[in-house]
């Protein structure tokens, strides 16, 4: 197939730069355009961009001169992909789809707006279909998807599995955030080493609130959010890159450890999201050693965008707990919205 051009907004920053290096090399897109603030702008990206990444960073990519973040700069790319900050998205992603492209965003600008999808392809497919009720109530030719807070982006597909098979009534979250998750430089030295940060402003909301809109039903224009309630706390804690949250759940019917092991470990996304250059292989992989998931051992699995539990027991309060882990910056920000765009073109969104 005649590769899609796509770009990319705010490609300077971190999660600009995990998709610059994703999408070295993809299959179906072809970045045509990277765009960044002021100060960057008709500068070489190599020259502009502080890499902070292992990998290299590729040539094609050093070279591109970096355009301001504007729809006629990127004039010709179907599929945005967007790592602009909330306060920044907020007003620009529109100007995008006013222009007829699609934005896959990474910004929590939209995702509480009724007709704007939280998309995890594996979750929810379907509820792309909010983009059609966008062009009709909002007037614009493109549209906007976005990513979920990259903590509640591996939680929600282990709660998927389980919503399923045997309903949700309670869930208690306790994360453990990457220090990537606060970008770069993130969190300084002296506060996070030997320490742990017992709050991430806004985050606790976050998480309590999109899984249930991503577990819910298209109702019209709109989604109903999942009929079950979250508490959760968030830290952040001395990791590089993954989460870690705890979970302990009330299901909707009693259930066997070994029928909730299984319904974990043999979910598969609906067809729609299967077989995509970035469908996670596997979706979820369960681990029964009694000391895993870890980020250092497990955050790779799938290139970084497998979801991985382990723990999996009986809960003394509720009913079972368990614990997941996602990479926050591939699965949980760059990568999980390639994969949105992969299902947006898969879908007929992307002409």
């Amino acid at each position: 197939m005649k590769k899609i051009p796509v770009a990319i907004l705010a490609a300077t920053g971190s999660v600009g730069q995990r998709f610059v290096q994703l999408l070295d090399g993809h299959p179906w897109f072809e970045v045509v355009a990277l765009t960044g603030s002021d100060r960057s702008v008709g500068q070489k990206y190599g020259e502009t961009c502080h890499w902070i990444l292992g990998e290299l960073m590729p040539e094609w990519a050093a070279n591109r001169v970096v355009v301001p973040t504007e729809p006629g700069a990127v004039a010709g790319a179907a599929l945005v992909f967007s790592a602009l900050p909330t306060e920044i998205a907020k007003s620009v992603e529109p100007e995008f789809a006013q222009a007829g492209m699609l934005v896959c965003s990474n910004a929590s600008a939209y995702r509480k707006d009724a007709d704007v999808p939280i998309l995890v392809p594996e979750v929810n497919a379907g509820h792309v279909a909010l983009i059609d009720a966008q062009r009709r109530e909002r007037g614009w030719r493109g549209g906007i998807v976005t990513n979920p807070n990259c903590t509640s982006t591996g939680m929600t597909v282990a709660l998927k599995a389980l919503l399923d098979a045997f309903g949700l009534k309670r869930v208690f979250a306790v994360s453990m955030q990457a220090v990537s998750g606060a970008g770069y430089p993130g969190v300084a030295a002296m506060d996070i080493l030997d320490n742990v940060i017992p709050n991430i402003d806004g985050e606790e909301a976050k998480v309590e609130w999109e899984p249930r809109k991503m577990l819910g039903t298209i109702a019209g224009s709109q989604i109903e959010l999942a009929d079950f309630v979250i508490s959760a706390h968030t830290n952040r804690v001395a990791v590089i890159d993954s989460h870690v949250v705890c979970l302990s759940l009330e299901l909707g019917r009693k259930a066997s450890l070994a029928e909730v092991s299984a319904a974990l470990a043999d979910y598969q996304p609906p067809a729609a999201a299967q077989e995509l250059p970035s469908t996670p292989q596997p979706v979820m992989r369960v681990r029964t050693e009694a000391n895993r998931p870890q980020p250092r051992l497990d955050r790779m699995t799938g290139r970084g965008m497998t979801t991985v539990v382990g723990r999996v027991r009986p809960d003394p309060l509720l009913d079972y707990k368990l614990v997941v882990l996602s990479h926050n910056t591939i699965r949980g920000a760059a990568g999980g919205a390639i994969y949105n765009g992969e299902l947006l073109v898969k879908l007929g969104y992307v002409k």
